[in-house]
């Protein structure tokens, strides 16, 4: 078994209620959370959408994958040590450990932990 846990998919939007309408009404998924004007989390199955706003995003106007993982601060050393680079370290916000960075072909990923 895997280490790392594809959980999410962040999409920007500069329109948070047009983009939660269009997931929830024409595609019927439901909405799991919002919060504020600037991110909201869809339920797409065993994959969460989240939509975000430049607020907050990772990294604004691309597609994020999240990845959930026991050790955050080894997955972005690991991605450092081969050729990917670090967009923000690791550090604790008031839900998780977290750390973005980008793959070797300049991908956005989230490696995410929640805090104990």
């Amino acid at each position: 078994m895997s280490d790392y846990d594809v959980r999410m998919v962040v999409l920007s939007t500069d329109d948070l209620d047009e983009s939660i309408r269009f997931y929830t009404e024409t595609l019927g998924m439901p909405l799991k959370f919002r919060d504020g004007a600037h991110f909201a989390a869809i339920d797409g199955g065993s994959v969460t959408i989240a939509l975000a706003t430049a607020v907050d995003h990772p990294i604004p106007g691309q597609v994020v994958v999240g990845i959930k993982t026991a050790d955050v601060d080894a997955a972005a050393q690991a991605i450092e040590a081969s050729g990917g680079g670090i967009v923000k370290a690791p550090y604790n916000d008031a839900h998780e450990r977290r750390a973005v960075v980008y793959d070797h072909k300049g991908n956005g990923l989230v490696f995410y932990s929640p805090l104990a």
